[in-house]
């Protein structure tokens, strides 16, 4: 048997009516529809027919959009939920670090809950007193311990909670998001401590949406999407998968978001954003990643290509291209030119396609807007197009501000600093 077995496993929750749910036993009773207003209006189905087998030793990570089962699923394993059908099966101690402050009660102190919750884990009287300076230590709640729970913040209940769940020395540790709250010096040490478990081959089950940090430390992943399993296998591999999902629903999202403001105003809109006497004449402007297709998302590694079809309606010599990126907040990220990159202008007539290719789109992550253009060298407008055009830059990295700068770190012997795992 390995440690967790989900086997065909489906939970299925039943959702009330709004309008019944301050009604009495007793209202219910003299308006004499007891059965209608306690009858659910819905069921919602969080899991449907999961299968997930995690070996011994093995970190094992669980990823999806909000509402896609993942907490459920953990509940379940916990022991905490029942599933409507199918079986899970666990071997071992289990920890777990679900719901932030779940199992505290707020009224006591943090040292009377580090007893009580060990209690609730397995562990003896004894056991905990021996473990206790060390759950405090690590939780770095010194100061606080002999405090009522009630005035800890986000971060001292996620603290206590981890270190409470990693020294009762389970057999399988449990991680939901709370890692999301922990502050930059805090989540390093949990993630030390993660790794320690790994080495001494401890069974660990880990749902985050940090996919940099489960691409990292997890074996496996499961791809839960609306309570079914959408993928299994190697973490890079199906993080990927996800991404290229969430990339296509971003896409789509975007797309309708784009369409919805022309409605009805269409016409207004490019008027006010689009001038010239269009001599030479901007027909059609295409957004492009690095492989030729079509979207409106792009990641700063895929590159970029915009293409602009133009017709000159008259030959001229005297023409330049241009093109500008400003972030939403309307400041220009870059902006270039034909003339300003020293091309010299020969002749146009008739129809043709310009190109201008990015090969890293290096921009944080937010909505940008294009400018395109075509003008004199002396910047006499054919035809300007001005925020016509958009698009969504969707990035793992956690940079600020508009550009994503290609650097290193480097430190002197005397500062202890542990890189990023690859």
């Amino acid at each position: 048997m390995q440690p967790i077995e989900v086997d065909h496993v489906s939970r299925i929750y039943q959702k009330y009516s709004a309008r019944h749910r301050f009604q009495t036993f007793k209202s219910a009773l003299v308006k004499g529809d007891l059965f209608r207003a306690l009858r659910p209006d819905e069921l919602v189905t969080a899991l449907d027919d999961v299968t997930i087998f995690v070996e011994k030793g093995q970190t094992f990570g669980v990823i999806g959009e909000n509402g896609s089962g993942k907490s459920t699923l953990l509940k379940l394993i916990a022991g905490i939920a029942k599933p409507t059908q199918g079986e899970v099966r666990t071997q071992g101690k289990i920890s777990a670090l679900i719901e932030l402050g779940a199992g505290f009660h707020p009224e006591i102190t943090g040292r009377e809950n580090v007893f009580i919750n060990g209690i609730m884990l397995g562990l003896t009287k004894k056991e905990i007193t021996a473990k206790f300076d060390d759950i405090v230590e690590f939780a770095e709640l010194e100061e606080f311990i002999d405090a009522p729970v009630k005035t800890y913040s986000s971060g001292m209940y996620m603290r206590l909670g981890f270190a409470i769940a990693i020294n009762v020395n389970p057999d399988i540790l449990l991680i939901d998001e709370v890692l999301a709250v922990g502050d930059a010096a805090f989540v390093p040490r949990c993630l030390d401590r993660i790794d320690d478990f790994r080495r001494r081959k401890k069974t660990i089950l880990f749902v985050s949406h940090d996919l940099s940090t489960v691409g990292k430390i997890c074996d496996r992943v499961a791809w839960l999407k609306n309570g079914r399993v959408r993928m299994i296998g190697e973490s890079k591999r199906v993080v990927d998968a996800y991404l290229q999902d969430v990339a296509e629903k971003q896409e789509r999202s975007f797309e309708r978001r784009q369409q919805e403001p022309f409605v009805e105003s269409s016409d207004q809109d490019r008027r006010q954003n689009r001038w010239g006497k269009r001599e030479i004449e901007i027909t059609r402007v295409v957004l492009k990643n690095a492989r030729g297709e079509v979207g409106h998302v792009f990641s700063p590694e895929d590159g970029m290509l915009i293409e602009m079809d133009v017709v000159a309606h008259e030959t001229a010599d005297d023409f330049a291209f241009g093109i500008g990126i400003f972030n939403s907040q309307g400041i220009c990220c870059y902006g270039t030119n034909t003339f300003l990159e020293e091309y010299e202008p020969v002749s146009i007539q008739g129809e043709g396609k310009i190109i201008f290719r990015i090969d890293k789109l290096s921009l944080v992550n937010g909505t940008y807007y294009l400018d395109v253009a075509v003008h004199k060298r002396d910047g006499y407008p054919y035809d300007y197009h001005r925020n016509l055009y958009s698009f969504l830059v969707s990035s793992t990295h956690k940079d600020v501000g508009v550009g994503l700068l290609l650097h290193t770190w480097s430190f002197t012997s005397g500062i202890g600093i542990k890189p990023p795992q690859d």
